[in-house]
């Protein structure tokens, strides 16, 4: 069994500060609560400051030590996607697991950038996948408009994860759309999807204001929602999920191993 808490927050542009702060509030109450792993939403210690983006990145190593700490003292995993700098120095949204020791058990820096709001301008794009070993089975990482590629979910789903976490900033009026792709890739691949939104608005100039519409969730291998925040909340949700229930759904239904990729090239 993993315990999972949901932490849907307001994030505070440019102001990593005052996220962290929010951070460390939230993760000693999942504690409390017994969860043994907590997820954040798409660069929650940011926001999407294109401006700050290299000033805020530059701060990256303080930043993750602190989250790194925050593990370690309250013995807790935690994910979420943070601006960092990559090998190259450059800007990258990157989705950090750290282990209840304070380790970086992951990272995956967001390989398909948003390019409607224009992210490609102000970030590099990773080039690999990330799949990790944890004691509730295997984890994979993803960032937000990665939910409309169903080929980087069928490569975890291949390589045996059964836990896929979703840091998002998905914004209105593309409510539905989330609702739907989050369904259909834990029907597809038979896994739990983990999703955790942000709420507030932020202002992106020429390219208008992006409201972000909450709804975090947890959708479990047969397609159920098994925990939902609303729309306009800041909220801490919590949920026991039976990672056990993967092995179940694919030995009954035998999706993956029903595949015909031999006919899946014209």
């Amino acid at each position: 069994m993993l315990n999972v808490a949901l932490a849907q927050m307001r994030v505070i542009r440019a102001d990593p500060e005052a996220n962290l702060k929010k951070t460390e509030a939230l993760v000693a109450e999942a504690k409390l609560l017994e969860s043994d792993l907590i997820c954040f939403p798409e660069m929650w210690t940011t926001g999407f400051d294109w401006d700050a983006n290299q000033r805020l990145a530059a701060k990256q190593e303080q930043t993750v030590n602190q989250i790194a700490d925050m593990a370690r003292r309250h013995e807790i995993w935690i994910n979420g996607s943070l601006l960092t700098l990559n090998e190259e120095l450059k800007p990258s949204n990157t989705s950090v697991l750290f282990n209840a020791n304070g380790e970086i058990a992951g990272i995956y820096r967001k390989t398909h950038l948003f390019t409607m709001l224009h992210e490609e301008e102000h970030m590099v794009a990773g080039n690999s996948l990330c799949a990790v070993h944890s004691p509730w089975g295997m984890i994979g990482l993803s960032v937000c408009y990665d939910i409309r590629f169903p080929e980087l979910f069928r490569a975890y789903a291949l390589k045996g994860v059964k836990i896929q976490l979703n840091p998002m900033a998905f914004p209105y009026p593309r409510l539905q759309h989330w609702k739907i792709l989050v369904r259909a890739r834990a029907i597809e691949n038979q896994m739990f999807m983990i999703g955790t939104n942000q709420i507030g608005s932020e202002d992106f100039g020429s390219d208008g204001i992006a409201t972000y519409f909450g709804n975090s969730s947890i959708i479990d291998p047969w397609g159920e929602t098994l925990v939902e925040a609303d729309e306009k909340q800041e909220s801490l949700l919590n949920c026991t999920i039976d990672v056990d229930k993967v092995d179940q759904v694919r030995s009954r239904m035998k999706v993956l191993q029903d595949r015909r990729p031999d006919l899946y090239e014209i």
